[in-house]
């Protein structure tokens, strides 16, 4: 749970219930941009790999 959003919301207001589960739903959103993160950090890398084996590639059938 993100705490500062929890007391920023019990400080303006909102129900003890209500400001729970939206600083749990926040930590969950955050949780999943992690996952997509790497994901996308392991998408890249593969991608740099890639792209280096098609240069070797295309290197040894043209360049010598």
């Amino acid at each position: 749970m993100v705490a500062g959003l929890y007391d920023a919301l019990k400080s303006a207001g909102a129900s003890e219930d209500l400001a729970r589960r939206a600083a749990e739903e926040v930590a969950n959103y955050e949780a999943q941009l992690a996952d997509i993160r790497s994901d996308l950090k392991l998408l890249k890398w593969m991608v740099g790999f890639t792209l280096g084996i098609c240069v070797a590639i295309a290197f040894n059938l043209y360049g010598g």
